[in-house]
């Protein structure tokens, strides 16, 4: 680990004298020091209050002034109305009885306390961050909701309670520091809060500034709709506008502020959701030399379990990376344990101490332009104090483990399906001058956001321009993994590469409107366009569905043209090459929905058309979800057509509207990593690799008697969080339980061996751990470590093939 950041509210600070400050400090430093010690360098980021101190502030020679800091539970700034039930959202309360009064000279002597008590106790660089945030969560703000309203114009928590980054400022005659006789009336708002953050950081020792909760990547974040699309209609018209001046609040702030590091939190969305809905110009960003570092994983998961959002904004806005002061920037992984303002504390309640928020994204990986896995590059604990300023020790006892395995099995190749992602082509569609396939970018994301959320085991992502430089680098990077896109534009660079990469036996799935696509593509594919269909269509697929214990999946979609890239218009194939896997009708008109070409050369090509079953209603924050009892969710087609690409995951569910698990499949040191999170914890996981069915380290398996009318497939009962090894793949056409255990070494030769039980006359495949590389043996197992005879076994590159074993098998290396 590069940087861990532990970010803190000044609540556990009770105690503002110097002594106060430094037993904190050194309380902190010995909760977390196991984690520490893995770190290069250690961060705090302090949450004094949400930015007005930066706004108010008047130098050295007011450092007497007092600062209204975030020592509420509830919400900081009104209009309040108290409710009976003491609703957080409507009121607001004092954390103790008496909160310590803050002054800029008690917060700069904290600054520099903490630092040096954190650089003595670990012998570790230490650096100190702030915070600027756009909405009225965290502590009173006077500057934004009544000096300068102005500029709070944006409605994500009430009407008038967002700072816009692009509003001008009103004229006062208040004295600031950067403006000592007050601010000129029609001040760029960049400009103010650049000249005062460079005082601000520079006269109390910060380091940096975090720009909070989207602030200056969209005007107003969080919604699904927004200046382009209304829940009704896209129009693109000002998109150009909102552009330049989003920008324009960036170089304001940098001609002032030019060279104190920004880290980002981002939206909780994607960069084709805040493309399509806010006109956020992510790209211009990243390229325009403003010293940033990527947003991090969204927090959002924590709150509505919407991980699939989580997931895929996070891969969306790592796909590309900025350039800062040290060249690219990292990733930033930042996990949510505490609320210090909203008297909840997700590892202890929201995710009920499972791990499924450390493992799932820890499992989700870039590829770079030389072909590399980027590792992250920053872990933040958000935050180690709760709403009461408590620093409960079970937290950091608990959490520290899980994320150190996660990071040693971070993932180092692409997964089992790898996104190409077109970070590049959603920009230049969403600010092109006729904005038609605005509607597209919105489409892609939305749907594989609730593909990943049903089940499609989608860990990798690689932009398009840097698919093709990490292909050229590494021409069989990409070999073992499914490339997953929209379909690439005639005459386009990837549709070449595409093509290539079938014709040497690679595996491609294609989703979305077909209209624009290459026609080498279209021509495999055998597909055509014609007149499209929308609305309620009958639905008919040959994919093997998910089992269910009551009920059956609907035999009909509501296909929305304008939020699912237009309406149905691939007409069925004429040629008998592909294989229609699912179709869409209305009265006698009908419609390929998916389909599979297999090329000569092992090449397979599928392709699925989607379509977002979600309604949108602008009064709500996201989309919202057809009933599952009434209408076919094709998101889930992605996941059930890998079974024709020889990986097969269907569920064991109770009826259809049960929430489906999540899976992810990444690749570590040769080996597979599962990881899942299981919102209902009745659901069975029916699964088979091509190498056979996978038998986790530490799990049973209960093999399916093969009737012969498909494969062998395992069930397996997941815990609701888990993150499993998997080196062991059986076939076997008995049936019966098939367990895999940890063994202990009982040699002195011998780095680690595993127990392989209820074998029946099976094939074993066994990929080694390229990370010890010692040679692997095949043995019976007999009582207590009795060593039998040795197994054989065929070793082709990293894995070992054994046929016909019955009994335990020791594998041994």
């Amino acid at each position: 680990m590069k940087r861990l950041i532990l970010e803190v509210s000044l609540k556990p600070f009770r105690d503002l004298s110097d002594a106060g400050i430094a037993a904190t400090a050194r309380e902190i430093v010995r909760q977390w020091g196991s984690l520490i010690r893995d770190a290069e360098t250690l961060s705090f980021m302090l949450w004094t209050a949400e930015g007005s101190e930066i706004l108010d502030y008047n130098g050295k020679a007011h450092w007497d002034d007092e600062i209204d800091w975030g020592r509420w539970i509830g919400i900081a700034n009104g209009p309040w109305r108290k409710e009976p039930h003491q609703i957080l959202h409507t009121w607001r309360w004092p954390y103790c009885e008496k909160p310590a009064v803050l002054t800029y000279e008690r917060l700069a002597t904290l600054v520099r306390i903490v630092k040096e008590e954190a650089g003595k106790a670990t012998g570790k660089p230490v650096t100190i961050g702030t915070v600027f945030d756009p909405g009225p969560e965290f502590a009173e703000s006077s500057f934004k909701y009544a000096r300068h309203k102005e500029i709070s114009s944006g409605a994500t928590m009430g009407e008038g309670k967002w700072v816009n980054c692009t509003r001008p400022l009103s004229g006062d005659t208040r004295p600031y520091v950067g403006f000592p006789g007050g601010i000129p009336d029609g001040t760029p708002f960049g400009l103010f809060l650049g000249r005062q953050s460079q005082h601000f950081l520079t006269d109390l020792g910060f380091d940096y500034i975090w720009f909070s909760n989207g602030f200056a990547f969209a005007l107003a974040a969080w919604n699904v709709t927004g200046e382009v699309f209304d829940g009704k209609h896209f129009d693109t018209t000002n998109a150009p506008r909102v552009r330049e001046t989003i920008l324009q609040f960036w170089k304001d702030f940098r001609k002032e502020c030019p060279l104190f590091p920004i880290e980002t939190r981002g939206s909780n969305l994607s960069t084709g959701m805040d493309l399509s809905a806010h006109a956020s110009p992510v790209r211009d960003i990243y390229e325009g030399g403003f010293n940033l570092t990527a947003p991090v994983n969204s927090p959002w998961a924590a709150l509505n379990g919407d991980y699939g959002l989580e997931l895929i904004g996070w891969l969306s806005h790592i796909a590309e990376l900025p350039e800062n002061a040290s060249g690219r920037s990292a990733v930033p992984f930042r996990f949510y344990i505490h609320d210090p303002w909203w008297a909840n504390s997700p590892w202890l309640d929201r995710y009920g101490r499972e791990p499924n928020d450390i493992y799932l994204p820890l499992s989700v990986c870039r590829i770079d332009g030389d072909g590399t896995v980027t590792r992250p590059g920053s872990v933040a604990m958000l935050t180690i104090d709760d709403s009461y300023g408590n620093m409960p020790e079970v937290v950091p006892n608990e959490v520290t483990p899980h994320v150190q395995q996660a990071l040693r099995d971070f993932p180092d190749a692409p997964g089992l399906v790898t996104w190409i992602y077109p970070f590049d082509e959603y920009h230049e569609w969403t600010f092109a001058k006729d904005g038609r396939r605005v509607n597209e970018v919105f489409f892609g994301d939305w749907f594989l956001r609730a593909a990943v959320n049903q089940g499609f085991p989608l860990n990798t992502a690689v932009s398009t321009g840097n698919f093709a430089k990490a292909k050229a680098a590494n021409p069989a990077l990409f070999d073992g993994t499914l490339l997953v896109s929209p379909a690439p534009d005639a005459g386009s660079a990837l549709a070449g590469l595409l093509v290539a990469h079938l014709e040497k036996g690679g595996s491609v799935l294609l989703y979305g409107p077909l209209r624009h696509a290459d026609p080498l593509l279209l021509d495999l594919l055998g597909l055509k366009c014609g007149a499209p269909l929308s609305g309620v269509l009958d639905f008919h697929t040959t994919l093997p569905a998910d089992s269910l214990g009551e009920g059956a999946f609907a035999g009909k979609l509501h296909l929305r043209a304008l939020t699912s890239g237009g309406g149905a218009e691939e007409l069925l194939p004429a040629s008998a090459g592909s294989e229609v896997l699912a179709e869409v009708a209305r009265d006698e008109e009908r419609r390929a929905f998916s389909l599979l070409r297999a090329l000569p050369g092992g090449g397979k090509l599928g392709w699925v058309r989607g379509a977002l079953a979600e309604e949108i209603d602008p009064h709500q924050m996201l989309p919202v979800r057809d009933d599952a009892r009434e209408w076919f969710s094709s998101e889930r087609l992605m996941r059930s057509i890998l079974e024709k690409f020889g990986t097969v995951l269907r569920f064991n569910k109770p009826s259809p509207e049960t929430v489906d698990p999540l899976i992810l499949a990444a690749r570590c040191r040769n080996g597979w990593f599962f990881s899942g999170f299981s919102p209902s914890t009745n659901v069975q996981l029916r699964w088979r690799f091509p190498e056979g069915v996978p038998v986790p380290v530490g799990c049973d398996v209960l093999m399916e008697k093969n009737d012969g009318k498909g494969p062998n497939l395992g069930t397996l009962n997941p815990a609701r969080a888990w993150h499993r090894e998997c080196r062991v793949f059986v076939e076997q056409k008995e049936g019966g339980e098939v367990g895999c255990r940890e063994k202990f070494q009982g040699a002195v030769d011998v780095r680690r061996r595993l127990l392989v039980t209820g074998l029946k006359d099976a094939t074993v495949t066994f990929l080694h751990d390229t990370d010890l590389g010692t040679p692997v043996r095949f043995q019976e197992e007999q009582p207590y470590l009795g060593i039998g005879k040795e197994i054989p076994g065929t070793t082709a590159g990293h894995r070992t093939v054994a046929h016909h074993v019955t009994g335990p098998l020791l594998i041994s290396w």
